[in-house]
């Protein structure tokens, strides 16, 4: 890895998500050798992955060079990298380019699509957990759409014009509002020789309603704005395949469509070499106690959707969104500042700041504890939380503008087919 020897201890961040970044950010100025590793060269924003899958936004808009966060501090490394696992007894990690040993681990490796055993949909549905993902979908819509255009069967047209997204958590609800919006608002004047009334866009969830996680004004809220927007919403619906371009439910219900999205729902990532013990199987997470040391270990510490750390008002560990994950990351390294010289470390304790999804223009819909928005003013707050929480003054630049642009000109700038989508393969998720 060509890393130098220091006579400081080495401190190893595995991940460069939300947890890994936030964590690196405040310990790159510290009495430490850190060594960032990660398989991208990038943190990418991924709230707003479903804004480049629909073209409102290119990747850098929501992409920040890891490098740039790092080179901050003298003794601070990255090397991209695919980590393939841990050997916690020589304090040594083995990766694709070399193995390294560390004095403090960190792992923060997120997570990754859970497709509940289910090979056949793994194999041919798209799903959007990165930024390679995201444009492999941007492409195949547009390619999909390009071939309605030309096509002359009724029925092809019709498959390659139903867009089916399985799972209405945000991301599920925030990419069928986004379809939509691109079906009354931009397509049309891309392809005026077209008839959109042939578009369709379904939205399936298992539950009895949209945004499960959210209040029930959020989901009814949700759901009106979705179904006026032209959104089938089918509720207490399981998909249980997807093959041949056909998605099969548990119910009656059978759909024939070329692009089909799976957002139900997601699993850890571990990383091969710790001990089973220490891994909750059910959801693929690393038990961590309230400092975030992974069960049985001193010296290794977990983040973000990898760590399951069960207090009395989380029992199943804390949400796998991007908080939790930002919180943890700077309260270790307030902890390990602490540790490095001597002190006791303190709790963590989560702070809930709400939960929010947008639908669209004008469209969206908060929880902040007791209080409810919906409509202009919950839009508004989505917008700006979101702008707030990019990294890089750039990105929250060029992003506001694009949606200034969007917003005046009902239109989106990155409708480019600019690396075509082959085969579903391409959109397999590595750690």
């Amino acid at each position: 890895m060509n890393i130098p020897y220091s006579n400081l201890p080495r401190l190893v961040i595995i991940g460069g998500g939300f947890a890994g970044v936030s964590l690196a950010r405040k310990m790159v100025k510290e009495d430490v050798q850190l060594v960032l590793l990660d398989r991208h060269n990038y943190h990418t924003f991924q709230p707003l992955l479903y804004q480049v899958s629909t073209s409102s936004l290119e990747p850098d808009s929501i992409a920040y060079p890891l490098r740039k966060i790092v080179k901050r501090g003298k003794n601070t490394y990255f090397r991209m990298t695919e980590v393939e696992s841990i050997d916690p007894k020589i304090q040594k990690i083995y990766t694709s380019i070399g193995d390294i040993t560390y004095d403090y681990l960190v792992i923060a490796t997120g997570a990754r699509t859970n497709f509940f055993g289910n090979t056949t949909i793994e194999t041919n549905a798209m799903r959007m957990k990165n930024l390679p993902q995201a444009l492999n979908l941007r492409s195949l819509m547009l390619e999909n759409l390009e071939q309605a255009v030309i096509t002359t069967d009724l029925e092809k047209r019709k498959e390659l014009l139903r867009f089916v997204l399985a799972g209405a958590g945000p991301t599920g609800v925030e990419l069928a509002g986004g379809i939509a919006e691109l079906k009354l608002n931009v397509l049309p004047k891309d392809y005026p020789d077209m008839d959109f009334s042939e578009m369709e866009v379904h939205l399936i969830e298992g539950a009895n309603r949209i945004l499960p996680p959210m209040s029930e004004y959020a989901s009814e809220k949700a759901a009106k704005f979705l179904k006026k927007m032209g959104v089938n919403v089918h509720t207490s619906t399981q998909v249980s395949n997807y093959e041949n371009n056909i998605v099969y439910t548990n119910t009656n219900l059978t759909l024939k469509t070329a692009t089909f999205i799976w957002s139900a729902g997601v699993t850890g990532a571990p990383v091969d070499g710790i001990n089973a013990e220490s891994l909750i199987p059910r959801a693929n997470r690393y038990k961590v106690n309230e400092f975030n040391q992974v069960d049985g270990y001193d010296n290794i510490f977990a983040l973000g959707d990898i760590a399951l750390m069960e207090t009395k008002d989380y029992p199943k560990g804390h949400p796998m969104v991007a908080q939790p994950a930002i919180q943890q990351g700077r309260h270790l390294a307030k902890n390990l500042k602490h540790f490095l010289k001597g002190k006791a470390m303190t709790p963590f304790q989560y702070f809930d700041k709400g939960s929010m999804a947008t639908i669209g223009r004008n469209k969206a819909v908060v929880d902040i504890g007791k209080l409810r928005f919906g409509g202009f003013f919950a839009w508004f707050i989505w917008m700006f939380i979101h702008l707030w929480f990019l990294v890089g003054f750039r990105n929250r630049f060029v992003t506001f503008f694009n949606w200034t642009y969007n917003y005046i000109n009902y239109d989106k700038a990155a409708r480019l087919i600019v690396r075509p989508f082959k085969n579903k393969t391409d959109t397999i998720e590595r750690v």
